[in-house]
């Protein structure tokens, strides 16, 4: 991978509320996410993890607050974000180099082709295969390969460890240093660690 290094942006989320089916998930709720940094979003299920990486990538809105970008305010974080959610997010039907050329194409900024991003996470034998036809554990191998076909320097992770191997937990883990030493920005919700030094904890609820 070649050197490179983003310029110094932060997103700022401000006294963030959120409600959901009438009830008030979390309020109050600030932090900043700049320049080299990892957040570890934690809390129980249901606390808002999910829906704050939703409000972040433009998919649902504060009931309360303020998201902007530092350095940007005129762009909105999904316009310089990666987000992998929970679910892989893949079209079954597309091979693996098909789902990766295809996200390459919509973000833009092209940075690792897809054969390239595929030998990374270790699958460069699936590239010609239909992901309907590969493990959960390739799957999410794939969908973490879109993290790496195009340069953003947001990482917007929902439960990124999951469905990895320990192999592939440590694959990740040194993707996300690498990123971070790119001067990219990582906020991953989580229940387990991410193998990342100097990772601040955000926690939701109690």
């Amino acid at each position: 991978m070649t050197q490179f290094s983003f310029p110094k942006l932060a997103i700022e989320a401000g006294n963030l509320a959120c409600r959901r089916g009438g009830r008030l998930i979390f309020e109050g709720l600030a932090f900043r996410l700049g320049t080299g940094e990892a957040i570890a979003l934690t809390g129980r299920n249901g606390a808002g993890k999910s829906s704050l990486l939703a409000m972040l990538c433009g998919r649902l809105r504060p009931d309360a607050g303020t998201i902007r970008i530092d350095g940007a305010p005129e762009i909105a974080p999904i316009e310089l974000s990666h987000v992998v959610g929970h679910r892989d997010g893949l079209k079954t039907a597309l091979t693996a180099q098909e789902n990766l050329a295809f996200a390459q194409a919509l973000l833009g900024d092209v940075a690792l082709s897809p054969a390239e991003a595929l030998a990374v996470v270790g699958l460069p034998h699936v590239a010609a295969l239909p992901v309907g036809y590969l493990s959960a554990g390739q799957r999410r191998r794939v969908a973490l390969a879109r993290l790496l076909v195009s340069r953003r320097p947001f990482w917007l992770l929902d439960e990124p460890m999951s469905a990895l191997d320990l192999a592939a937990q440590d694959m990740l883990s040194g993707l996300m240093r690498a990123h971070l030493a790119d001067g990219g920005a990582i906020l991953a919700a989580t229940h387990g660690p991410l193998g990342l030094d100097g990772a601040r904890e955000l926690r939701i609820g109690p």
